[in-house]
């Protein structure tokens, strides 16, 4: 029982110090002398950081550069007593990737990461449960220790604080004796919380040899650049998989400031941390800087109760709004933080993120908030939520971002930019082994003043026998290849009949191409084949009734958003509160959030996404069904994009038409191939751990559309009469 409520002492002494400059304002951490501890809630791990590197353009620091930011205010710790503790904790201090990794191991099979199998009764918390399901599922994990390239142990190194409950004891021991040890070599330690009251070390009571620390609030004296990666704290209630987005999208524009700074959190009386929260109330003005605190915090509190207790305790109870939105609300950070490593800093651009400025110059921050223009906030809290959404706002994703930071390190020479790391749609998203020229992603043509190639390939899939050249795949050949904008036509054959002989195909102006599928599945159809030469890819089903003056049109449409679906059938999702499930809907209505790829144009990259990105067992599923090939396609580029696809022309007789073809007419009269689709939806939204799909009621008609002429000389204008 002493021990609980010492570890409650404990839980509540470490608040990470968040003042929030909310709505249209900035959050300011404050750090205390130590590491974060369970009651920090700063946008779910922003967590105050070092000295932080400034980019021209940058906003100035509240303090000169040339002053030490590492000077220690705690009275309670010498300077050599702090270099002793450090000095104590790793054997490879020195580490970097280069001294004490082994890349030998990744030139085998590439980057692949073992998880030790968990012992029988083995005693592991629910987030590092999480940590370890996250690599499992990733395209990372390998079950074969004799092709990994990175190792993580299964013993639960989080909560390295002797007082907390989670505290797996002998660690030192057990982990020596793994076969696989090797002195840490190519392992990593994950760990939120290390070390004891008063002085919160950041020992992890075992000699971590060469391993790397992925670790939350690590000092700048500790961290190993290059080789440590600082990785945000968040607590056990943080999302797996999916994560809320941010809220930006519903504030006002200028943002409305209800409040310029704001802090609601606990107030130490003594030891770390309380030079600078006991400072908070010569700022606190009771209107728009609002920084409640409160003295209740652990057992002992009264013993050093001040004069100004009971009026903090009193305002400190109040409710300042929600206590969440920090998180997601578009907030600010304004470091005032000392001596810490940022979440990812190695690969995070805070600069555009975050206001910067140094702890012991804490009555300077009203002023210097104020002086910051709305322009610049509200740049400030775009990127902000971009980097929550990317990277922070699941414990996925801080697991996959850990890892693609150690791959890009170890395959440097395929290594993302800054500019994917900092910019839409993040890092996760644009895989270098794709390419590392920006050119080649469809996010980044604004940026660089370029536009996509204006051509197009047709890829046709085909599943039926070839029989006579009045079959709708011969017409739909001819007409697709007659159009202005075809480079060429490649014919998926994943037919079970052998390949028809080149005179079966009607003669055209561009090549045609006839490739079998790799294993007959439908997947293939999604594969990155070497022989696409454009950026974009218009996919058909060997059914699809369009003419050459529609595919010219959807083209079109596409080059104006080259990150999204662009295309004819449309369909919908809907939440059946009544079966508390997704639900997949083909009703011709006003909205829809997918554009089935039997007629949609779309980048190349995201054939690359769809084989690379997604796991498995997600496709697998798609292949033993040969079915929600499109469905998956949908989540994955609304995934990416965070936007709904675009529809064009509503095009009336495209169902009856449709529906007309003996080759689908069963299939999508088949009770069976709906119920499978039903059944996709709530497996990929699982997967995904939200919904990503998003509705829309947009669609591009050829009369309105980029065609500043009289509706009698519209291009297109035909279309409208089908």
């Amino acid at each position: 029982m002493q021990a609980k409520k010492r570890y409650l002492t404990l839980f509540s002494a470490g608040a990470c110090f968040i003042l929030l400059f909310c709505f249209g304002g900035i959050q300011v951490p404050l750090s205390r002398r130590g590491p974060g501890r369970r009651d920090d809630r700063s946008l779910a791990g922003y967590r105050p950081g070092a000295r932080w590197r400034r980019l021209p353009g940058s906003l100035p620091p509240f303090s000169p550069l040339e002053e030490d930011q590492n000077v220690d205010s705690d009275e309670h710790i010498s300077l050599k007593q702090k270099r002793d503790v450090s000095s104590g904790i790793y054997t490879g201090k020195r580490c970097r990737m280069e001294s004490c990794f082994d890349f030998t191991l990744c030139e085998r099979n590439g980057f692949k990461v073992f998880v030790y199998p968990q012992q029988k009764g083995e005693k592991m918390s629910e987030s590092y449960q999480n940590i370890l399901s996250s690599i499992e599922g990733s395209r990372f994990y390998t079950s074969d220790p004799e092709q990994a390239c990175l190792f993580v142990l299964s013993l639960d190194t989080l909560d390295r604080d002797q007082l907390s409950p989670q505290y797996v004891h002998n660690l030192k021991g057990r982990i020596q004796s793994l076969p696989l040890w090797n002195e840490g070599k190519n392992h990593i330690i994950f760990n939120l919380y290390s070390g004891t009251w008063p002085n919160y070390t950041e020992d992890l009571g075992f000699d971590i040899g060469y391993a790397m620390l992925a670790k939350a609030s690590i000092s700048t004296e500790n961290f190993r650049p290059n080789f440590d990666v600082s990785i945000p704290l968040f607590s056990k209630d943080h999302p797996r998989t999916g994560g809320e987005r941010g809220y930006l999208r519903h504030n006002s524009i200028p943002p409305f400031r209800k409040y310029m700074l704001v802090f609601k959190g606990k107030r130490y009386l003594t030891g770390i941390g309380s030079d600078t929260r006991n400072a908070l109330y010569h700022v606190h003005n009771s209107e728009d800087v609002v920084l409640l605190t409160t003295c209740k915090h652990g057992k002992d509190w009264q013993k050093h109760k001040d004069a100004r207790c009971d009026r903090d305790n009193m305002d400190g109870g109040k409710n300042i709004g929600q206590d969440h939105y920090m998180e997601q609300a578009a907030c600010v950070p304004v470091m005032l933080s000392n001596g810490w490593e940022l979440p990812f800093s190695e690969i995070i651009d805070w600069n555009t993120a975050a206001v910067i400025g140094d702890e012991r110059l804490l009555l300077q921050i009203p002023s210097t908030v104020r002086s910051i223009h709305q322009d610049q906030i509200l740049s400030l809290r775009q990127q902000t939520q971009l980097l929550w959404e990317a990277y922070f706002n699941s414990v996925e994703k801080i697991v996959r971002t850990t890892l693609e930071i150690i791959q890009d390190r170890v395959l440097h020479h395929t290594s993302r930019s800054n500019l994917m790391w900092n910019s839409l749609p993040g890092g996760l998203f644009t895989l270098p082994q794709y390419s590392t020229y920006l050119g080649d992603f469809p996010f980044y043509y604004a940026k660089l003043g370029i536009k996509p190639y204006p051509k197009f390939t047709a890829i046709i899939h085909v599943v039926t026998p070839l029989v006579s050249l009045s079959q709708p795949v011969m017409k739909l050949l001819v007409a697709v290849a007659k159009s202005q904008y075809c480079a060429q036509v490649i014919v998926l054959w994943n037919c079970d009949k052998p390949l028809p002989a080149k005179h079966r195909w009607p003669p055209t102006l561009v090549p045609v191409t006839v490739i079998e599928g790799e294993n007959k599945v439908i997947s293939s159809r999604f594969l990155p084949y070497d022989t696409i030469p454009t950026d974009a890819v218009l996919s058909l089903d060997e059914d699809t009734v369009l003419s050459s003056t529609e595919v010219d049109f959807a083209f079109t449409v596409w080059q104006s958003f080259p990150d999204r679906i662009v295309g004819y059938p449309a369909r919908s999702h809907f939440w059946d509160s009544s079966k508390e499930r997704w639900g997949y809907t083909s009703k011709w209505t006003n909205d829809y959030s997918m554009v089935l790829t039997g007629a949609a144009i779309y980048h190349k990259y995201y054939h690359y996404l769809y084989t690379s990105y997604l796991p498995a067992s997600l496709t697998s599923m798609v292949d033993q069904m040969s079915n929600c090939e499109d469905i998956l396609m949908n989540f994955l580029v609304s995934s990416v994009a965070k936007l709904p696809p675009i529809k064009v022309t509503q095009k009336k007789q495209y169902k009856e038409a449709m529906m007309g073809q003996s080759s689908r007419a069963s299939r999508w009269a088949d009770p069976d191939h709906f119920a499978q689709r039903q059944t996709c939806m709530n497996k990929f939204a699982s997967w995904f751990g939200s919904m990503p799909l998003v509705h829309s009621q947009m669609r591009l008609d050829p009369v309105l559309f980029k065609d500043q002429v009289s509706i009698l000389r519209k291009k297109y204008r035909d279309i409208e009469r089908l």
